[in-house]
């Protein structure tokens, strides 16, 4: 993709990724990229993985894996799978498992998650609720 060489992966309907020619895109094992510089306004929901580089004001809902990058903001609320956090989130985060701040994250809201990782350098201010009883298993 944009210049790099990739693997060539099979889809469901039989067709293989970049060789599609009925427009559709396959929908297996995708991530969704958020660039630096795009500004997306409102309920924003992933059925696969997802990355921001750019930033998102509203709602998230990312039923795999969330990934900001350090460009990264979110201002809203944000339920995901899993997450990786180098950017800003200033409201609210919920992560059915692992949630790992890395050392450029900063999470300014409440976080709700299974399991935690802060590294050195990251910080984040509210509420802070660790464990599978925030789950209501």
């Amino acid at each position: 993709m944009f210049g790099t060489k990739s693997k060539t992966k099979a889809s469901t309907n039989g067709t293989q990724n970049g060789s599609n020619s009925g427009g559709a895109l396959p929908t297996v094992g995708q991530t969704c990229f958020i660039a630096k510089g795009t500004v997306i306004e409102g309920k924003f929901t992933s059925v696969e993985d997802l990355r921001v580089d750019g930033t998102i004001v509203g709602d998230v809902i990312c039923q795999k894996r969330f990934v900001m990058g350090p460009t990264g903001i979110v201002k809203g609320t944000i339920q995901c799978g899993e997450s990786n956090v180098e950017g800003k989130i200033e409201g609210e985060i919920k992560v059915n498992g692992r949630l790992h701040l890395h050392v450029t994250g900063i999470v300014q809201g409440k976080i709700t998650a299974k399991k935690l990782v802060v590294d050195e350098g990251a910080s984040y201010n509210g509420e802070c609720l660790i464990g599978d009883q925030h789950f209501g298993k």
